[in-house]
């Protein structure tokens, strides 16, 4: 199995125990977890899964179209990008927004 840190508290868990605690987080995600937090409580185990992040591009409304990037907008479209008009939010965060 891929590399999986795992971390026992409260009690003691087998080798084989782990192993299947790795292959149900395979079936149940689809991938290994970062990481496994096992709590053991008398003949209670409580798993923690820590999950990778996952990857994505930004997506923006823009000129009506959900858009991750502009490479396919034809040269009208990126005209209308470029003319429109981009409106700050306003906080009292005391970031750059307000």
């Amino acid at each position: 199995m891929a590399d999986c840190k795992i971390t026992v508290t409260g009690g003691e868990v087998s080798a084989e125990e782990i192993e299947n605690y790795k292959k149900r987080a395979v079936e149940k995600f689809g991938e290994m977890p970062e990481g496994i937090d096992i709590a053991v409580d008398g003949e209670e185990v409580e798993l923690k899964y820590h999950l990778r992040g996952e990857k994505f591009d930004r997506i923006r409304r823009i000129t009506g179209y959900l858009v991750g990037t502009l490479d396919r907008f034809n040269d009208a479209k990126r005209a209308e990008e470029h003319d429109r008009v981009k409106h700050a939010a306003a906080c009292d965060c005391g970031c750059e927004n307000g």
